[in-house]
């Protein structure tokens, strides 16, 4: 069994030879670059300062070399940016500075930073819907930004793994939080819900217009779509749910719903970080096939509750171990028994996609990496 058909059974809900692992398909299944390089040294592999393909994240790109010495079985490719937009960083009193292709301003710490934190939000002085709408949104379908993307998806496939197509931009929330600041966007949920709706409509139509003309392009290649957004905190969602079932879900279903009738047949991976275990029936309900992360740490997302109520409907892609606490500080061996524990409680039937809980961040240590993948390859066979 190669690592498509491996992938392909177990989002069918049936065992498939062994538990599938991904390191890197997407990004919120990557590695910071610190992360990244220690484990090239715990691989015994060169290296060199590797490319980072998401800049906010400071994620790396994963090598051929350490997709192969871990067994990987997925790899992904999302959109080139616009034409008009070229990254440039700076650096004032103490911080790298740089404004993305959406016109998000973020900066990083000098002395030790790891991330780019948002600190200018390009609407957050709007007042009107119609601002909103006037905005100079970047173009989703802009024919450059599919340059590379077919030749991306054959050099996947031909290399026997699931090809995973991710989207144009983050979701309605994070876009919302990030384009007009994060207190003014709960404060419009609240209180001024015209403009809420009006950027969650805008994030939709752009959303839809990228993935019409991706699948025109990819179509036939893809094997995953990921989407998603950030609905959930530590001890539970950010808004509460009959909210969220009046301005997202409608709009989600939309989405899903041009995705699905555009890509029959084709899973859709959905992030969505935290406490969320409230709106899963919803998101089974709009068409999401497979859940990521699987925040195992957050309120109400115990590993087995989830697969015993929702396992024979939806699939995990990720949980596969705790990084809030276990894979950053905790023993090799406790790296294992977190990775055993949830290959019992989310692998039984298939369904179930082996990545961290989000991205392996940059205080782990590699041992700690080469435990996990290890304790996968021990515990997560069928037969």
């Amino acid at each position: 069994m190669n690592s498509r058909q491996r992938i392909a059974t177990t989002l069918q809900h049936r065992e498939p030879d062994r538990v599938p692992f991904d390191l890197s398909s997407t990004p919120v299944t990557g590695i910071h670059v610190r992360a990244y390089e220690g484990l090239r040294r715990g691989l015994g592999l060169s290296v060199e300062r590797p490319a980072i393909y998401h800049m906010m994240q400071q994620l790396a790109v994963v090598g051929d070399d350490v997709h192969e010495a871990l067994d990987t079985d997925a790899r992904g490719s999302r959109p080139l940016p616009p034409t008009a937009w070229q990254l440039e960083v700076r650096r004032q009193s103490g911080y790298e500075y740089f404004t993305d292709d959406w016109g998000v301003v973020r900066r990083r710490n000098l002395d030790g930073g790891q991330y780019f934190d948002l600190c200018g939000s390009p609407l957050a002085a709007a007042t009107t819907p119609r601002q909103i709408e006037q905005y100079a949104w970047p173009e989703p379908d802009e024919e450059a930004r599919f340059a590379l993307l077919l030749q991306q998806a054959q050099t996947v496939r031909d290399s026997d793994r699931a090809f995973v197509l991710g989207g144009i931009c983050a979701g309605m929330m994070e876009m919302g939080q990030w384009m007009r600041g994060y207190e003014t966007f709960f404060c419009d949920l609240a209180g001024d819900r015209s403009m809420a709706e009006a950027l969650c409509d805008k994030i939709t139509e752009l959303k839809m217009r990228y993935w019409d003309r991706a699948l025109d392009v990819v179509g036939r290649q893809v094997d995953v779509i990921q989407e998603g957004d950030d609905y959930g905190a530590q001890q539970g969602p950010q808004v509460a749910p009959p909210l969220w079932r009046e301005v997202f879900k409608p709009r989600l279903r939309q989405l899903l719903g041009f995705i699905r009738a555009r890509a029959p047949g084709v899973p859709i991976f959905f992030h969505s970080c935290g406490a969320i275990r409230d709106i899963v029936p919803d998101l089974i309900e709009v068409g999401v096939d497979a859940l990521n992360p699987v925040q195992v740490a957050a309120a109400g997302m115990d590993s087995a509750a989830l697969k015993r109520d929702f396992g024979d409907a939806l699939s995990f892609w990720g949980g596969g171990v705790d990084t809030q606490q276990v894979l950053p500080n905790g023993t090799p061996q406790q790296v294992r028994d977190e990775v055993r524990r949830r290959i019992d409680d989310l692998a039984p039937g298939g369904g179930f996609v082996f990545a961290a809980v989000h991205n392996i961040q940059g205080d782990v240590p590699p041992e700690n990496i080469l435990a996990m993948r290890q304790a996968l390859s021990e515990y997560g066979a069928y037969f």
